[in-house]
């Protein structure tokens, strides 16, 4: 049976957005998150993180930081089954830094993950293109994160949503 996922944008979609934030204490999950992760894990998804990290490169945290995050999340989120960042510079030019797809294939590479049946989540477009270009389906949690609402065929999302709760009702009514 095919492994499949759902790739999920850590701020603004499963944490409230707090711009470089690596301070677990400060960490909030957005609304609905815990019972949105654990309905996608009970329906057959791994729920993995992929998000952009450019404050690593700009020295506003270490990587020791982010661990106590991605450590903070586990602890929140039991069913969360990976964590993938980006911790490049939005002028690094990496293949890895969303809306690139190169988190998304990792993940699917080392985790065994048909693309095909999976979804990317997220609260901006560059989050759609990236599940796009992977493959994925699409969902934007719509929480007025875009600013900047370039749409092309990359960028539309195939479902668009207020919320984490409304975003896994979505999946798994599409399964």
């Amino acid at each position: 049976m095919a492994v499949k996922a759902v790739f999920m944008d850590k701020d603004g979609t499963l944490v409230e957005n707090l711009p470089y934030n690596a301070d677990p204490a400060r960490i909030r999950l957005a609304p609905g998150a815990e019972l949105a992760v654990a309905r996608l894990s009970s329906h057959g998804y791994r729920v993995i993180v992929v998000s952009n990290q450019p404050g690593l490169a700009l020295g506003y945290f270490k990587l020791k930081d982010l661990e106590a995050v991605k450590r903070h999340l586990r602890e929140a989120l039991p069913a969360l089954d990976g964590f993938y960042c980006c911790p490049h510079a939005p002028d690094q030019g990496c293949e890895c830094r969303k809306p690139a797809c190169g988190l998304l294939l990792a993940a699917a590479r080392e985790q065994g993950v048909d693309l095909d049946e999976s979804w990317m989540v997220g609260d901006i477009l560059d989050d759609v293109e990236a599940g796009r270009r992977a493959g994925c389906r699409t969902v934007l949690v719509d929480v007025g994160n875009e600013t900047e609402w370039n749409l092309n065929e990359q960028r539309r999302p195939h479902v668009r949503v207020r919320g984490l709760a409304e975003a896994a009702d979505a999946i798994c009514g599409a399964t």
